[in-house]
């Protein structure tokens, strides 16, 4: 099992979207980042659970966790004009552009924010910390997953 951050900004689509969606699973799209499609389309896999973290907001913080209920597919909103991921070089028969299907684990009673994760030594290497890091998909360590959800839980 592999573990993955997720970055979404909530004026998007947020962790209580999420929450309210049909089984509390929906599809992960519009990644438009070829590194970021490339650890969805060849690393994820079902059971591979993932970190939650809203972008764009103050504070920015990890709200949640959740786990891939199915493995990349193609994306479709590449494919529709209509849809603001649209990709007008993106092929059917050669898709560009992958989305997983991921399902609410858990919403955090309090975000963690980013400045309450910079001081924690188990996090100091951690991608997401990292100056200058934009990447919406990040692989997580283990043991930089479980001090977050030590952290979560106040322990």
């Amino acid at each position: 099992m592999k573990h993955w951050l997720l970055k979404t900004e909530p004026t998007s689509f947020s962790i209580q979207d999420l929450a309210a969606a049909p089984a509390q699973t929906t599809y992960w799209d519009g990644v438009r980042n070829y590194q970021a499609r490339n650890f969805m389309r060849d690393d994820m896999s079902v059971g591979d659970r993932v970190l939650l973290y809203h972008s764009s907001v103050d504070p920015t913080a990890v709200v949640g966790t959740a786990f891939i209920v199915r493995a990349a597919y193609p994306d479709a909103a590449a494919f529709d004009a209509k849809d603001p991921h649209f990709d007008p070089k993106s092929d059917p028969s050669q898709p560009t552009w992958f989305r997983v299907d991921i399902q609410l684990e858990k919403i955090f009673d309090q975000p963690l924010s980013l400045d309450s994760l910079r001081p924690i030594p188990a996090l100091k290497d951690m991608e997401l910390l990292r100056k200058g890091s934009r990447l919406s998909v990040q692989p997580v360590r283990k043991a930089e997953f479980e001090a977050i959800l030590k952290l979560a839980s106040g322990r």
